[in-house]
């Protein structure tokens, strides 16, 4: 009789424990399932949202118009005491060509800005890809802030580098 007792003793501890755990384990589950739900729709919905904007953007988008800057860019610049050279080609990407043209009256303001950009840089920093891609953004924002200056709009997207040498 003594053992049928201290069983029934046992018994609701035991079942308090097992139903403790129990919601436990669930209350652990839903929050993992909605985790993953909240993930699901969050990504879902950043997915489709550059989809729509991907199909508005052609329509008021202008087609690319590129203009080669000639001649190129020779600048020389030290390296630990020693003169060396870069010889750099540029194409300018535009989208409108009037704004183009109005920008090229200033083009003696804008290679002047360039060579001198370009012959104040170091050569271990050009010889790596990293500081290639600074330069042509430093470049690039160059001549926009020449183009906002004097025509009130940036004009120009993109310098691109189609020729660069170093000596």
């Amino acid at each position: 009789m003594a053992k049928s007792e201290a069983a029934a003793v046992k018994d609701p501890a035991t079942k308090g424990k097992l139903k403790l755990i129990i919601v436990i384990v669930l209350a652990l589950l839903l929050a993992i399932g909605a985790s993953v739900g909240a993930t699901w729709f969050f990504m879902h919905s950043a997915q489709s949202k550059p989809a729509e904007a991907a199909d508005a953007a052609p329509v008021g988008k202008q087609p690319a118009i590129f203009e080669p800057m000639a001649p190129a860019f020779v600048a020389n610049y030290n390296q630990n005491g020693r003169q060396r050279y870069m010889q750099v080609s540029l194409t300018m990407l535009a989208r409108n060509q009037a704004d183009l043209d109005a920008l090229k009256v200033h083009m003696p303001v804008i290679r002047n800005n360039l060579v001198m950009l370009f012959s104040g840089q170091d050569f271990a920093t050009l010889a790596t890809p990293v500081g290639q891609e600074m330069l042509r953004q430093k470049a690039t924002a160059s001549v926009q802030e020449v183009a906002q200056k004097e025509l009130g709009k940036v004009v120009i997207e993109q310098l691109l580098f189609t020729n660069f040498v170093l000596q």
